[in-house]
């Protein structure tokens, strides 16, 4: 009884908390921007992008949000990683929505050098989190014709969740728009410069911790992703998630996991170690998919090509449940 009386104990001691990744699909303000190609999302351009559009856009992206780890936590994320923001700007929209503004989150964002001025960012809670550090770092890539193909940044963030320390790397790989094989050697140079900043971290501190995380347009069972960035000192989760009938994303009806959360291993070994990896899933509840027609299940995005479709993002988020355990 003593023994079973000890572990209900650890289990109320225990401190819990959800960290995610979410692809927000274009979540551009309406004002256009000479220095980047953002003319589709403006009040005059392709897509018709407006105020009542973009508003709309950020209370439906703050509700998922809200819940995303909710059922474990009863709260939402102490860390979100985004990607396809345009600006510091639609963040400070997004954490001041109804949703978000009495949950304490605060923002790290750099502009980067994309040509369509898309960015990754992290959301925290304060409460939670304590950023020490962080800075862009910069992803070279040469464009098939030629000269620099200008991408996404990787976010480096480094500080102290629950009091423990981590280092943080958020990316969005380059796309597959011009094929998977075609586009392949670009993401695998994206996995080797975060390998880069892995290395020095851990020749540095070979008990660091650390949580990489993003949309990597690739899969965990990629040559990008599993040759390149995982190896042997991180575990995947996402190995177990995507299937052929469930994934972060759905193209031409079938699904991928590009969106992934790998942790280095020392989050899921139990000696000398009170943060700890516990589980990880795809949000996907059914407010989030299309409700019918050939597309039922999938995302409901927010257009498709030039189509309104007023929903949420083309990704599900994706999330990750540690806990913090009495030491």
């Amino acid at each position: 009884m003593e023994d079973d009386s000890a572990f209900a104990k650890a289990q109320q001691e225990k401190i819990q908390c959800a960290v995610g990744f979410y692809n927000l699909e274009n979540l551009f303000d309406t004002t256009n921007n000479p220095e980047t190609l953002d003319d589709d999302f403006t009040p005059n351009g392709f897509k018709e992008w407006n105020s009542y559009k973009f508003n709309k856009k950020i209370a439906k992206l703050s509700t998922v949000i809200s819940n995303i780890g909710k059922e474990d936590t009863k709260t939402s994320p102490s860390l979100l990683g985004v990607a396809e923001v345009e600006n510091r700007s639609v963040l400070e929209s997004l954490i001041a929505t109804d949703n978000l503004k009495d949950e304490g989150y605060d923002i790290v964002h750099y502009d980067s050098p994309d040509e369509r001025g898309i960015d990754v960012a992290l959301l925290y809670k304060k409460a939670d989190f304590k950023v020490t550090a962080s800075e862009p770092i910069t992803l070279y890539l040469e464009a098939e014709e030629g000269g620099r193909d200008y991408t996404r940044d990787i976010l480096y963030v480094q500080g102290e969740l629950l009091g423990n320390p981590v280092h943080i790397l958020v990316n969005h790989w380059p796309s597959r728009r011009s094929g998977e094989n075609e586009t392949s050697q670009k993401r695998i140079t994206a996995a080797q410069r975060n390998r880069e900043v892995i290395d020095k971290l851990m020749n540095e501190d070979h008990k660091v911790k650390i949580i990489i995380m993003g949309d990597f347009n690739d899969g965990p069972h990629s040559e990008s992703v599993k040759n390149n960035l995982v190896k042997t000192e991180f575990y995947n989760p996402m190995l177990y998630l995507g299937t052929r009938y469930e994934g972060s994303l759905n193209y031409r009806f079938e699904w991928f996991i590009f969106d992934q959360i790998i942790f280095s291993n020392n989050f899921v070994q139990l000696h000398e170690n009170t943060l700890l990896y516990e589980k990880s899933d795809i949000y996907n509840d059914f407010f989030l998919t299309e409700y019918e027609g050939k597309f039922k299940g999938t995302p409901f995005r927010t257009y498709a090509g030039k189509r309104y479709l007023g929903g949420y993002s083309d990704h599900f988020p994706v999330y990750s449940i540690l806990s913090k355990r009495p030491e």
